[in-house]
This record gives C-alpha cells, sequence and structure tokens, in this order.
C-alpha cells in the first residue's frame, strides 16, 4: 500500500515566477525509507512541507497528494500530528518545555491522552531511545544530539504512521549524526514507520535507505535505489555525484563488471578485488612538520594555556586551551557538540575575554583592537547561524551594508558585489529576502558578506553547514584562493571529508582544549570515529589513503570532480568588468585597497541639502525661539508660567484669567506651527520611484458588508453604549462598559473570518501588536503622553483594515490600562484610540491615506491632536460634571492643549521612526503566510 502518491505536484512562492517544485510525480510504500537529495534550493524542504498541511508554506499548489489513498487535505489537524510527525533541522525551534519528561509528553498531553498512556508511551520511548539517564533533566543542559533524539523521541510517543525529517543531522557533530541515523534505521525496522529523509550528508543515509530521489532545480532528475542513483549521476557527470557515498564515488571513477557499493563494508569488499586486479599505487607519506619549527611572527592566531568560563561559578569551558595558526594555511577544528570549538573562535574574535592565558590576533591582543580595525580588513567571521549577519530586506541591500563606510565609489561598490554575487553563486537570489533562502543559500549569502571584508584572517563556523556537494567544491576553491593570497583560515567543521581534503591542519578539540593535530593524513589515517569514510574503506591496504581521490590514483585512476567555473581564478578571466572590479574578485590584502577614494565618492559625501532649504529652516528657527521668547514675556517669564501652570486646575486659572490662557494657546500654536515647519524644511525628501505593490490602496475601494457593519458599530453602538453605561449604569460601571466596548469591537474584526477557518499566525499578528502598544505605553510611563499606542493603532489600520486597526487601538488602551489604572476614562481611550486606527484603515482604502511616512506623520498628528484630544477633553467634562455648559468645556480643551500636542508629536516621532519598517515587515508577513484576507 502506498503511504503517498504524488501526482503532478508544482509549487511557487508567493511572487515568484519560477516554481519551487515543478511538476512533480513521486510514491512512496508503507514502511519505506525514502531520501531526498539535492542541491541547495532545489525544492527539497518546500517537497517535505508539503507532505504536511499545517506546515505547508503559503504560495499556489497545483497537483494533488494523496495519504494512503484519501486526498492529504482530508486528513484533520489532529490526524496530522498523530499519523504525520515533523523534525526539524534545527533541535532548538522544535522544543517547547524545560524538563526532557516534560517534552516527551507534551505532544500526548496536546492530543488528550489519559495519564495512565502518557505514562506508558513516554516510558517506553525512554528505553528506546536511551534517555533514562538523563530523563529528568533540563533541556538546556542537553547537546545537540541528545536534543534532536528528544525531539525525535517526542514524536514517536504519538505512533505516528510517517517520519518526515528536514536535514536533522546538519548540527551535529559526526558521531552523533551516525548514532540518530542509525536510530532512524531501527524506527523504519523493526516499527514499520516509513521514512521521508532530506540531506545533503549521505554517507550514513544512503545505506539505510530503499529509494533514493534527486531533485534540481525543482524537478525529479534521479530515482531509484541507492545504486541505481549512483550509476545514473555518475553517467550525467551531474554535480551531485559529489555528494554520494565514497564508495559509489570511487567506483564511479574505476567502473567495473561488479555491482557497485553502497557502504563501508561492500566497498572494502570492492576494494580488495580492485587492488588484486589493478595493482596499488601507495601515496607518499606527508612531510612530518611541528609547530615549534615556525617563527612566531608567523602565526596568524595563537593562544597560550587560556581558560574561559561564562558565569563566575560556572564550569569551565576552555580549560588550558593551546592553539597556533601559521599565516596562510587552514586549520580544522573539530570535536564533538558542547567540547567548546565556538567559544574558543569567540575568545579569538574579541567578543569573549578569557580570565587566564594569552590570546594574539595577527601578533595582538583582541581586545585591544578596534572594531573599526579589526573588521576593516584584518577579520572576517562567519557564524554558525548566518542569519545573525542579515540586516536588510534583500540580499543585494545586505551585501551592499558591509560596504558601508568605507571609501569605495559607487561603481566600484557595484562591481564587488557582483563580482561577490558571481563567486558565491547568488545572482539568482539578489532581490530575495536573505530569511526565505533556504539554509544553504543562506550560507553562501553570509559567506558572500564576509567575503567583502577581504580579511586578513577569517574565523569560520560550521561554514558547510547546509551546503550541496557542487557549491562545496566552489567554497573549498574559494578559501585555496585566499590562502594563496596570504589569509589565514581557522574553521570549526563536522564536515569530516572535506576538512581532510582542503585543511592544512586538523586538530580534535575534547574536554576545553586540543587533545592531537596533524597534517590531514597523519590526523585521519589513525582514527576509528574522526576519519572518512574512504579511510575506512582502504585502510587495511592502504592506511594512508583519506580521501577519496587517495583511493582513486592507489588504483591508477584520476580523481573525478565536475567542473567548477565560479573559482575567483577563472571569473578573473572569464568576467567582463573593471579591473577595479577583477582586483575586488580577487579580494586582495594590500593596503592600497582600503586607500581607494574614488572622485564618485567624494561627491557623494559632499551631497546635502539645498540652500534656499537650509535658509528658511534657519528663519524658521529663529522664528521659534523669538515666540518662546515672547510667550515667556507675556507670561511674566519662568515664574508668570510655573504659577499659571502649577497653580492648580488650568481650566480654574484660565477662568480667572482669560487673557493668559488665550496668550497660552496662541503661543502654544504658533510654537508648533514654527517647529513643523523647520523640522519640514530639513528634512531631506524622500526617494521619488514607482511605489511597491502593497503601497497601494486596493483595487476595489468599495466597502464590503462587513466594513459598512463594522462603520456603524463603532460610531453608533459603541458611543451609545459609552452614553448609556454612564448616564443610566453610573460612571462606576466603566468594567462593564469596557467589557461590551470589546466585544462590539471585536465582533467586526470576528467576520473577517466567518467564511473561512483563520490561521493562528493570523490572530497572533493582531495579538503582537497589541502587545507592541502595551509595552510601549509601559515603555514610556515615565513622559506623560509621549506614547506610542496611537501610531501603532494607525499601522494596523492601513496594514490589515480598518477593523484590526479599531481593535488594536482599543484592546490596547485596556490592557495597558491594568499596568497603568483603569478608570472612568478607560471606555474613552479604547473609542477614542480604536476610531484612529479604524480611520486610518478607511482613509487608505478609499485612497485618501497613502503608507508614505510623511503621510502617515500628517495623519497621525492631526489626528491625535483633534479628535483623541476632542473627545476626552469632552469625557472630561461629561465624566464629572453633571450639568456641562459651553465654557467647561472650552476650558476643558484648553486645559488639554498641552497634552493633546505632546501626544501628537510623539505620534508623529514614531510613525517618522517606526513607519517604513514595520510596515515592509507586516507586509512581508502577509505576503509569506497568506494574510492578504484580513486586511480586504
Amino acid at each position: 500500500m502506498e503511504t503517498y502518491r504524488i501526482s503532478d505536484l508544482t509549487f511557487s512562492y508567493p511572487g515568484k515566477k519560477k516554481p519551487a517544485v515543478y511538476g512533480l510525480n513521486l510514491s512512496v510504500d508503507q514502511g519505506e525509507f525514502l531520501t531526498v537529495c539535492g542541491p541547495s534550493g532545489c525544492g527539497k524542504s518546500t517537497l517535505l512541507r508539503q507532505l504536511k498541511p499545517v506546515l505547508s508554506p503559503h504560495g499556489v499548489r497545483r497537483g494533488e497528494i494523496r495519504f494512503e489513498g484519501r486526498p492529504l487535505t482530508d486528513l484533520t489537524e489532529r490526524s496530522q500530528a498523530e499519523e504525520i510527525g515533523f523534525v526539524l533541522q534545527s533541535p532548538e525551534n522544535q522544543i517547547v518545555t524545560d524538563k526532557v519528561w516534560h517534552e516527551l509528553a507534551f505532544g500526548l498531553e496536546s492530543l488528550g491522552c489519559d495519564t495512565p498512556k502518557i505514562r506508558l508511551r513516554v516510558a517506553e520511548m525512554a528505553a528506546f531511545f536511551g534517555i533514562e539517564k538523563w530523563f529528568y533533566q533540563n533541556v538546556a543542559e542537553l547537546s545537540g544530539g541528545q536534543k534532536q533524539l528528544l525531539n525525535l523521541a517526542s514524536i514517536m510517543a504519538m505512533q505516528p504512521k510517517v517520519l518526515l525529517l528536514d536535514e536533522p543531522t546538519s548540527q551535529l557533530d559526526p558521531i552523533a549524526a551516525a548514532e540518530f541515523l542509525a536510530t532512524l534505521g531501527r524506527i523504519n525496522r523493526e516499527l514499520g514507520v516509513t521514512i521521508i529523509l532530506t540531506e545533503h550528508r549521505l554517507e550514513d543515509a544512503l545505506p539505510l535507505s530503499h529509494r533514493v530521489a534527486v531533485l534540481e532545480e525543482g524537478r525529479l532528475v534521479s530515482w531509484g535505489t541507492p545504486k541505481e542513483v549512483g550509476a545514473q549521476l555518475s553517467r550525467r557527470e551531474s554535480g551531485m555525484f559529489l555528494a554520494m557515498p565514497a564508495p559509489i564515488r570511487i567506483y564511479g571513477a574505476l567502473p567495473d563488471q561488479q555491482e557497485c557499493p553502497v557502504t563501508v563494508g561492500e566497498g572494502r569488499q570492492w576494494f580488495s578485488r580492485a587492488a588484486e586486479a589493478r595493482g596499488l599505487i601507495f601515496p607518499e607519506k606527508d612531510p612530518v612538520e611541528e609547530n615549534a619549527g615556525i617563527r612566531e611572527e608567523l602565526w596568524a592566531v595563537e593562544l597560550k594555556e587560556v581558560w574561559f568560563k561564562y558565569e563566575k561559578n560556572g564550569p569551565d569551558i576552555l580549560k588550558g586551551l593551546s592553539l597556533q595558526v601559521p599565516a596562510g594555511e587552514i586549520f580544522a577544528l573539530m570535536g564533538g557538540n558542547g567540547a567548546g570549538k565556538t567559544t574558543a573562535l569567540s575568545v579569538v574574535s574579541g567578543l569573549k575575554r578569557p580570565y587566564r592565558g594569552q590570546v594574539r590576533l595577527a601578533g595582538r591582543d583582541p581586545q585591544e583592537i578596534s572594531d573599526k580595525e579589526k573588521f576593516g580588513g584584518l577579520l572576517g567571521v562567519l557564524p554558525q547561524n548566518p542569519q545573525a549577519l542579515f540586516v536588510k530586506k534583500t540580499v543585494q541591500e545586505d551585501l551592499a551594508e558591509i560596504l558601508d563606510g568605507r571609501k569605495f565609489g559607487r561603481e566600484e561598490k557595484a562591481s564587488r558585489i557582483k563580482a561577490v554575487a558571481e563567486l558565491c553563486r547568488l545572482e539568482e537570489l539578489l532581490d530575495r529576502h536573505p530569511y526565505d533562502l533556504s539554509g544553504g543559500e543562506q550560507q553562501r549569502a553570509a559567506l558572500a558578506k564576509v567575503l567583502l571584508l577581504e580579511p586578513k584572517v577569517l574565523l569560520l563556523d560550521e561554514p558547510t553547514k547546509g551546503m550541496d556537494a557542487e557549491f562545496k567544491a566552489c567554497f573549498a576553491e574559494i578559501l585555496l584562493d585566499l590562502k594563496n593570497l596570504g589569509s589565514s583560515i581557522l574553521l570549526v567543521s563536522h564536515d569530516i571529508e572535506f576538512c581532510a581534503e582542503y585543511a592544512d591542519r586538523c586538530a580534535l578539540f575534547f574536554g576545553g582544549a586540543i587533545v592531537t593535530q596533524g597534517r590531514p593524513r597523519r590526523f585521519f589515517s589513525g582514527n576509528s570515529f574522526y576519519t572518512t569514510a574512504a579511510n575506512r574503506m582502504c585502510r587495511h591496504l592502504l592506511p594512508e589513503a583519506v580521501t577519496v581521490e587517495d583511493a582513486v590514483r592507489a588504483l591508477g585512476g584520476e580523481g573525478k570532480k565536475c567542473r567548477n567555473d565560479s573559482s575567483p581564478a577563472r571569473l578573473m578571466k572569464n568576467t567582463a568588468v573593471s579591473d577595479t572590479a577583477v582586483s575586488g574578485m580577487s579580494f586582495s590584502l594590500t593596503e592600497s585597497r582600503n586607500a581607494v577614494n574614488s572622485e564618485e565618492h567624494r561627491k557623494a559625501e559632499g551631497q546635502s541639502l539645498p540652500l534656499w532649504r537650509r535658509a528658511l529652516a534657519a528663519v524658521c528657527l529663529a522664528a521659534l525661539v523669538f515666540t518662546l521668547a515672547r510667550g515667556l514675556t507675556a507670561l511674566g517669564g519662568f515664574a508668570g508660567l510655573k504659577a499659571f501652570i502649577s497653580g492648580g486646575d488650568l481650566a480654574v486659572q484660565a477662568a480667572g484669567e482669560p487673557a493668559a490662557a488665550w496668550k497660552y494657546a496662541l503661543f502654544l500654536l504658533i510654537a508648533m506651527t514654527e517647529a513643523c515647519l523647520a523640522w519640514f524644511f530639513l528634512h531631506q525628501r524622500e526617494a521619488e520611484g514607482p511605489l511597491p505593490e502593497y503601497m497601494l490602496p486596493p483595487k476595489d475601494r468599495r466597502f464590503t458588508s462587513r466594513t459598512l457593519a463594522a462603520v456603524l458599530m463603532i460610531l453608533f453602538a459603541i458611543p451609545l453604549t459609552i452614553f448609556v453605561g454612564y448616564y443610566y449604569l453610573a460612571d462606576r460601571k466603566y468594567y462593564f462598559i469596557s467589557l461590551l466596548i470589546i466585544l462590539e469591537t471585536m465582533l467586526p474584526f470576528a467576520m473577517i473570518f466567518e467564511s473561512r477557518r483563520p490561521q493562528a499566525r493570523e490572530l497572533v499578528i493582531i495579538a503582537v501588536l497589541c502587545a507592541i502598544g502595551v509595552a510601549g505605553r509601559a515603555a514610556f510611563y515615565f513622559l506623560p503622553q509621549f506614547k506610542p499606542v496611537a501610531a501603532v493603532a494607525i499601522l494596523a489600520g492601513v496594514c490589515f483594515g480598518p477593523e484590526s486597526g479599531f481593535l488594536v487601538g482599543a484592546v490596547t488602551m485596556f490592557v495597558s490600562n491594568m499596568f497603568v489604572q483603569q478608570g472612568p476614562y478607560t471606555p474613552w481611550q479604547m473609542f477614542s484610540l480604536g476610531i484612529i486606527g479604524f480611520l486610518a484603515g478607511i482613509l487608505f482604502r478609499k485612497g485618501l491615506l497613502q503608507k508614505k511616512k510623511t503621510s502617515l506623520c500628517i495623519y497621525g498628528g492631526l489626528s491625535v491632536f483633534f479628535l483623541y484630544g476632542f473627545l476626552m477633553d469632552s469625557a472630561n467634562v461629561l465624566i464629572y460634571q453633571s450639568r456641562p455648559t459651553k465654557e467647561m468645556f472650552f476650558f476643558s480643551y484648553l486645559q488639554g492643549l498641552p497634552f493633546n500636542l505632546i501626544f501628537a508629536a510623539a505620534t508623529v516621532f514614531f510613525l517618522w521612526v517606526a513607519a517604513k519598517p514595520m510596515i515592509e515587515k507586516l507586509e512581508r508577513v502577509k505576503i509569506k503566510y497568506g494574510l492578504m484576507e484580513a486586511a480586504r
């Protein structure tokens, strides 16, 4: 029986012309182990997420997927949770509790299982996976391999029929990865669970697989057993052949009539027979070379007896670490998860300071080197998580950002970005958001950003993580070219095959220090686990052979590599760009490169506001100073102003001194106008150009029935509730009145979802906006009226519709008053702020309000000053006066003038600072997760 039947599956992400998966036909039998592989960005993760609808990304899908004979979309969310398990790439992204046993029970508790069943299944899984020893530990204390094993056990406790795993070993050391995959094989064999695995490291995965599917550019290009796929890729000379296990690659370079080996055991038998038939050519041994023969000034990185711990009373992470990295070499540091390798890189870079020992970076203490000098050409750092380097909304902007502040002209910057994009194969990804890339693509983008620094010393933490085999070869050529240009490279890696082939020296990290190091052949030939598959396959005859090329050459063949046209050397020959760009592509480390100061750059630095704008701004500022001085004089100086303001209720003061009150109001308005004009003239206008589609109002500007209902509810029902509540239920019923307003506020918003099932993320976005408003009000509590709440409500209205704008405004005031103080003002505050967000959505829908920050600032300032101020000042009279008069309203407005002015200025400020980035983020979330309906 088929578990999955995929027919003509095509999937495209929003706004992307090229499908991520195209015309895919595939079947997976019950109890089968299927490995899906392919280059980075080929659609592996996209395909895997299509097999569990609750995790499917938003986009356009065509074709059909059937699960056990029925359409996959017919499965309920509960059925998906029980029958289809999913293990993510990063263990931390899947763990939700703090204790191991809590995590094992979490899924069963969510499904509503009774206590005896939960205890039975948890105990069974703990025994099966060998978790008893750390059953009661905190999750934070586990290693990466233990966390991933815990994720797998937590899913298996729900007894799924299918396991989907998205590169689960990418962050594990070789031993932990092998143990994890062996556990998968046992689950498949002993429990009959169907397993679909996406993986780049195929040495241990393919021997467990019944069939293999190879994807390239979203299409299925090879399909069959591991032996069949290996032969197909070898004949096609595909780049994916480099990812095949060592026995297949060696066999592919020296084909014969024997059956293709897949496992190390099969490969050893084949190699013995091939050696008898062909004879052996023994490789030359590496010369014995110790660090003692290297002069100290030639060490790029040096650590002497370094000790480090994160907490004063915590355990030592580095324990007497001594390390020397010679200049112009690639030094590979290997070891298990949690051994302290990443900490060692942090100490070298100066991010962490050891409490004992000596650290030298290019002969100097990294703590004494300024960041500008350190990251201006001396040091480049590629962290384990490439997302830590991304700060812009496109890859191209991110690459340009790293060059900001460096003395390059615009054309030279563009040439450098173009060169590094070609070098790292990012040409088709420059307009993509960095977070939308696959893991391997993110690694390439982060690498390109680091290479633009032209570092003399390069620190790389798991640089090949997520990289496909073909680009890994390209990456190796980049490192070799950098080494030839004088760079020193210290890399931390779990990729044994890569280190064996390209590193000059390798070291094993254990217990916070290095236990052994040496040249690759000497280092790997004596190891049992920290060695290559080729060495395990050939060591009985060739102990010194550690790479596939070593084994192939020993049998008289030539190493089979795919052509790589992206090395820096080839790019310098083939790319038709300026000489400046070519030298940039080679990443020269000369000082003259850093001293370039083009004429175009000097012109760009000299750009400023026109003289007439600066002159008018100066006039406005002078007028503002004059107005403030005249205002103080008219009110009797600072003493008179203080007496007027602090003498009691402003309304009472104004009633006794109407002339002073009028002067006070007049001078405030004039000063505000002059300040706004000065700001306008000093402000550099936004660059003109075509607006993105999300910045434009919807083409259909007619009000829907739910919007009309919301208008009636907000403009009539809510004011009526406030009126009836205060005059018939007494003003002390404001809790009940507030509850009614919240219900009336949520009713129009709920109508958005009446014809469809909303995703939880849609409600989460609105909740997050409310939380931002509440947190903003609490954060600025010490500044009266200087709050971002109106700005948040306005942004919610223009991005998600008027109903959402009202909901965010009203709920923000209600919840924030729990921290400030609830009172009779609460319903008025809810209505006043909600109506601002509601009108923002209405005006944007009608095309009367734009998503430009200037337009939003004008609306925000006016709406808060006049609308919010009018409603709240009126409430001040209606709440406390049983017989209000016109004079009372007038003096209430006068009293609230400075507070309204401050609130309006704060709204303008927050919109000016936050409108553009927040709109970009909210619109990106809407498009990526299919939330467009919420704004219609």
